[in-house]
């Protein structure tokens, strides 16, 4: 059982976005910026690409609504999506408010929040899910 299985299955605490059947939506707790949201199926697949067609397709439109409200509740140009793969061996997708281009860049330092900033940040997007 993967980390991400533990914490959709409510054995370890996360700062839960949203959730349907399939996927379930949490904040990195290592964010690279505020509003940096992991999206992951719950099926435990290794690989992105290895999900079938249809749930790759439902995924993205999972994940469209908090894309937008990561955009409105943060300052930027856009949400920008990752898809590393490399850290845990479960499928999941990064939303991250970006600038540029360099803004994805995961060997960059990752910021250090607070449980209570943290707390703020999944308020302020689950707020703004529309």
């Amino acid at each position: 059982m993967t980390i991400f299985s533990k914490i959709i299955a409510g054995q370890i605490p996360s700062y839960k976005i949203a959730e349907n059947d399939n996927f379930f939506a949490f904040l990195d707790i290592f964010p690279m910026a505020k509003g940096h949201v992991l999206i992951v199926p719950k099926v435990e697949t290794d690989q992105f690409f290895n999900l079938d067609d249809g749930y790759l397709s439902a995924m993205l439109l999972f994940a469209k609504p908090i894309a937008h409200a990561i955009e409105r509740s943060f300052p930027c140009n856009r949400c920008g999506i990752s898809v590393m793969g490399l850290e845990v061996p479960h499928a999941h997708l990064h939303l991250v408010p970006i600038n540029s281009a360099d803004d994805l860049n995961f060997t960059r330092a990752k910021l250090k929040l607070s449980a209570e900033e943290l707390k703020e940040v999944q308020e302020k997007i689950i707020a703004a899910i529309g």
